[in-house]
């Protein structure tokens, strides 16, 4: 959905740099989790200096801000979650996206603050390295997990509904994390035999997060390097938040991987943030702007290149639909 962020105006320019600091009341409220706290029930704002640690000179406006937003609802100087902080920001609830939001605060605002240093070297602000050492670091691979979760999370449902599942038998997540997308699909279509491919390290925290989901046996764990091994075979590859991540090279490279497992009439299923040919969508723009300052390499692309892509690797049949509200969603044929 494309945002109205024309600038006409002096105010329009004084509101950039309130914008910058919104985030951050967002961000900490996240970071310390208020609406947790808050889960059971109002409470003022001597309560929650006490219950979080806070200091009372600042707490007071910083919860009035977040009830300007709607995350908050004040009655009687108490202060309780709104719906969208009920259902979102609380810890534990299905739809959680707090832990992408964590991941922000952690890595992508202090990298926004260098944002110059980016434009002038082209060299990313938060790069965490090299992904396949970084995943042995336990606190590392706990965040990262929970981020992939909260988007999983939100677009699994919408997967599992915009995509016609019934003559397929089998599907494999490729880069599949713990498997948060591909409970959303074997929950809703009972038939699918679920796989999903990733580095070995992954398989204790799929092994645990489907138990926990009631789901253990829906789907298989199949270890691998998707750089280095070949892919699963199944009906239908998904390639989620996976090719923005790399260099075009790459993408094309696994593209052609996914190409080759495929069997005649298999197909390969493409989601990003892609991008307008024309500069429409603000908040997609700026995802990519985060691929840049994150990542060696990646950034958003349009869905024309990636039709280019799967051309080029051999596919035929393409098709091109909305995924949720952010997203696009590739469906190619072979």
């Amino acid at each position: 959905m494309a945002t109205d962020t024309s600038i006409g105006t002096p105010a329009d320019i004084f509101r950039l740099g309130s914008m910058y600091a919104m985030s951050k009341v967002v961000l900490t409220a996240v970071e310390i989790d208020l609406f947790t706290a808050l889960k059971d029930g109002p409470a003022t704002a001597a309560e929650l200096c006490d219950r979080l640690g806070l200091h009372p000179r600042a707490t007071g406006q910083w919860l009035d801000v977040l009830v300007t937003t709607g995350l908050l609802r004040r009655e009687d100087g108490r202060y309780g979650n709104g719906p969208a902080a009920a259902r979102f920001l609380v810890k534990g609830a299905p739809a959680y996206v707090g832990g992408f939001l964590s991941r922000s605060g952690e890595m992508l605002y202090p990298a926004w603050g260098r944002f110059t240093d980016t434009l002038r070297t082209g060299a990313p602000q938060a790069n965490d390295g090299d992904f396949r050492a970084l995943v042995d670091d336990p606190a590392f691979l706990d965040r990262f997990l929970t981020m992939m979760d909260s988007l999983s999370g939100h677009l699994g449902p919408e997967l599992a509904k915009v995509h016609d599942w019934t003559a397929c038998d089998s599907v494999a997540d490729i880069g599949g994390a713990r498997g948060n997308l591909m409970s959303h699909l074997v929950r809703a279509h009972g038939h699918l035999k679920g796989m999903v491919f990733d580095l070995p390290q992954m398989e204790p925290r799929f092994d645990a997060h489907l138990a926990a989901l009631g789901l253990t046996g829906r789907a298989a764990f199949v270890p691998g390097d998707f750089f280095k091994d070949p892919l699963p075979q199944a009906d239908a590859l998904i390639m989620g938040h996976v090719l923005h991540d790399w260099a075009e090279d790459e993408r094309r490279m696994l593209i052609g991987k996914a190409h080759a497992a495929l069997a005649p009439g298999g197909q390969l299923l493409i989601y990003d943030r892609m991008i307008d040919e024309e500069p429409a969508d603000a908040d997609n723009l700026l995802v990519s702007l985060h691929m840049i300052l994150t990542t060696t390499d990646g950034t958003e692309y349009t869905a024309g290149e990636c039709q280019a892509w799967l051309r080029e690797a051999g596919f035929k049949e393409i098709a091109v639909k909305p995924l949720g509200r952010t997203d696009t969603l590739v469906i190619a044929t072979k």
